[in-house]
């Protein structure tokens, strides 16, 4: 039985079919029931002004004058007759009317009321009123209520017709949506099928349209799209811990190996120790990358949130990369609106920012300039923008700096793990914000995009 509620073609069917039937129903019995109430009034009425007129006629022409009226309306016999009326004396005697006995199952003295009676072998129904006329006269007025029920079967008839057509139809309906439906489970089935052999560039089958069945396929759809995104990232993201783990470790194995064979003298072996442990370092510093970078993308860091100045965060990271700047012959400033305040990370927003500035000056020119400003936009945006004079990225290579351990070839040559831009949008979305990149030839514009809006209901 619990099968039978499960969403399907079937209960779809059985459903609509039972809630045309409870319209029908709920139209029907209030229909009914104003029929029965206003024919039932109808025939008290009729039956009380015709027992009162014939009283009238025996109050003014007597037993002979209402015998007469009573001939004259009904005649001799009650069949095909829609009054029925019967007059007898104190002994029972027939005087006139279309019955030829009183019926048994109406006792005198009973006043109104429904009784089934026997005409010419027929059972009939009947709406009648006993009268008794100066105490000797036994007077029944009745109708032949019979005649309605014509109209009341055929209501009935065709209430019974209209559920069954409606049965009918359902059934018929549920198929057709029953073989619709598995027609297109079929095609999802095959194509589901299709991506768990792992085809997940495989998409299910789009006709467009506005029903429910082809809005749900374009969202699997635009998911199977994000899932083959992310296999691929993961995918790439091992081949690039796999690239970037095996030069440290190799290093470190040849470093080992050497010492192993050659024995060196004290001060040469210290230093090989020293290179060993630079390389287990670079090992180290990229699983705390990657760590970190799951802890951003799982939203742990939000609980850290407070109010914070991005300005003095950018004053702070300007001033910790100036002798770094100077060394390396670059020319850093930092400016903007003061203060700047937001809700958020100060640590993550702290190294986020750095990672710009780091990278600008990684790959500004000797001599060349590196800029940080900050500032509100009209919409309430914060915006951190550093700018440098350098090579810039691309155009076809900016989609993808932002992935985890993607490099440019531009940048093979220098140190690194691809994985510093990659926390800055990390922690931009982190944020509810956005980084952004842009070319100036010569130069590249990275911003920091932090909508305030979004930020302040974290």
């Amino acid at each position: 039985m619990a099968d039978f509620f499960r969403f399907s073609a079937r209960t779809v069917s059985a459903c609509y079919v039972l809630f045309s039937l409870l319209v029908l129903v709920s139209f029907a019995t209030p229909l009914g029931y104003a029929w029965r109430e206003y024919v039932e009034e109808d025939r008290l009425r009729i039956l009380h002004a015709d027992s009162s007129r014939l009283e009238s006629v025996f109050n003014e022409r007597g037993i002979a004058g209402l015998q007469q009226a009573i001939e004259t309306q009904v005649g001799p016999r009650v069949n095909g007759a829609e009054d029925i009326i019967y007059l007898e004396d104190a002994s029972h005697r027939r005087l006139a009317g279309n019955l030829s006995s009183w019926p048994p199952d109406v006792r005198p003295g009973s006043g109104e009321g429904r009784y089934s009676i026997d005409v010419d072998g027929k059972a009939t129904r009947i709406l009648a009123r006993h009268l008794v006329l100066d105490r000797r006269y036994q007077l029944l007025v009745a109708q032949d209520i019979d005649k309605y029920r014509l109209l009341e079967n055929l209501f009935l008839y065709g209430l019974g017709s209209a559920a069954a057509v409606i049965i009918l139809l359902g059934a018929a309906g549920g198929l057709v949506v029953r073989r619709s439906l598995l027609a297109k489970v079929k095609d999802i089935n095959s194509a589901a099928s299709a991506i768990m052999q792992g085809d997940f560039s495989h998409r299910l089958p789009y006709r467009g349209g506005e029903d429910e069945l082809a809005i749900l396929v374009a969202t699997e759809n635009r998911m199977l799209a994000q899932i083959e995104q992310l296999m691929e990232g993961v995918r790439n993201v091992s081949n690039a811990i796999a690239h970037d783990l095996r030069t440290p470790l190799a290093e470190l194995r040849s470093r080992l190996e050497e010492l192993s064979l050659t024995r060196p003298d004290r001060e040469r072996t210290y230093a090989e120790i020293e290179g060993a442990i630079g390389d287990v370092d670079r090992v180290i510093a990229i699983f705390n990358a990657l760590l970190r970078l799951a802890e951003i993308d799982t939203g742990a860091r939000r609980s850290g949130f407070v109010p914070t100045d991005v300005a003095t965060i950018v004053d702070d990271v300007a001033e910790f990369y100036l002798p770094l700047a100077e060394s390396r012959q670059r020319a850093l400033s930092a400016g903007g609106q003061r203060p700047l305040f937001l809700k958020g990370d100060p640590l993550l927003l702290t190294q986020a920012i750095g990672n710009l500035v780091d990278n600008a000056l990684k790959y500004s020119p000797e001599g060349g300039q590196v800029e940080v400003t900050c500032g509100r936009r009209t919409d309430g945006t914060i915006c951190v923008g550093v700018v440098d004079n350098g090579p810039g990225i691309p155009a076809h290579e900016l989609p993808k700096v932002q992935e985890r351990f993607y490099r440019c070839d531009a940048s093979r040559g220098t140190p690194g793990m691809g994985l510093g831009l990659s926390v800055v949008a990390s922690v931009a979305r982190l944020h509810g914000g956005r980084l952004v990149l842009h070319n100036l030839n010569p130069g590249l514009k990275a911003e920091l995009l932090l909508p305030i809006a979004i930020v302040k209901e974290v």
